[in-house]
């Protein structure tokens, strides 16, 4: 069944631990992007980790493939579960990366899922500099490459992620600009409901500020997490 994954997007560590502690029950991942992690640093990944949590550290790595590599490393050193890479960095980044994920598994540790962003939901067309395509085909022609190249999955709106499971039914698809029906887009552009992204093929839904925004986020969080399985 899909999962739900809430974003702590915070800046503050006690805040995060905080709202993770309402959803101890209600799910079993959680997303560290770049604001907190930047701030706080890898504890707040291991004490996430402490509470029981799988960790999705949400940093979009894209450098030369040696930088990347050792970022999967310390990554996996925390204990991250999901970790994110933009596409666009190419084969042998992504291919080092894949690499770094196989040598922990093969020297006893867990292997983390790694995933590819393909084109963010926060952009529509013409949003990309020098690319006048069309988003869907660009995202797309980026998953081929993420099969090719080893990854678990691939970060898309879930209005590509029909089109990509058609053509790599084994690549997961994780899919943010999530809003359940009546909520607000705030900064995303590509959104879609739980619901309709579960049925277009998404295999996570990652979900923010309707979830840590509400006035009881742990029955937010159940809501969405009914409608995913409904």
């Amino acid at each position: 069944m899909p999962e739900l994954i809430v974003a702590l997007d915070y800046t503050d560590a006690l805040d995060a631990f905080t709202m993770a502690g309402s959803l101890r029950h209600e799910t079993r991942w959680v997303k560290v992007g770049l604001e907190l992690f930047t701030r706080e640093g890898p504890r707040v990944v291991q004490t996430l980790k402490g509470m029981g949590f799988k960790v999705m550290v949400d940093l979009k790595m894209f450098d030369i493939p040696n930088t990347v590599r050792g970022g999967v490393r310390a990554a996996c050193w925390i204990g991250a579960d999901l970790i994110t890479l933009h596409l666009l960095g190419g084969e042998r980044m992504i291919r080092a990366a894949v690499e770094e994920a196989a040598e922990r598994a093969a020297t006893g540790g867990e292997r983390p899922l790694l995933f590819g962003v393909t084109v963010l939901t926060s952009m529509e067309p013409g949003d990309l500099p020098g690319y006048d395509g069309d988003i869907a085909g660009l995202a797309g022609e980026l998953a081929d490459g993420a099969a090719a190249w080893g990854l678990d999955g691939v970060v898309c709106s879930g209005f590509e992620a029909r089109a990509i499971k058609s053509r790599h039914p084994n690549l997961l698809c994780l899919t943010p600009g999530i809003r359940p029906a009546g909520g607000g887009s705030d900064d995303q552009r590509r959104i879609m409901t739980p619901a309709k992204a579960v049925a277009e093929g998404s295999d996570f839904l990652v979900v923010g500020r309707p979830v840590t925004r509400a006035d009881d986020p742990a029955a937010a969080a159940r809501a969405i997490v009914r409608e995913i399985a409904s």
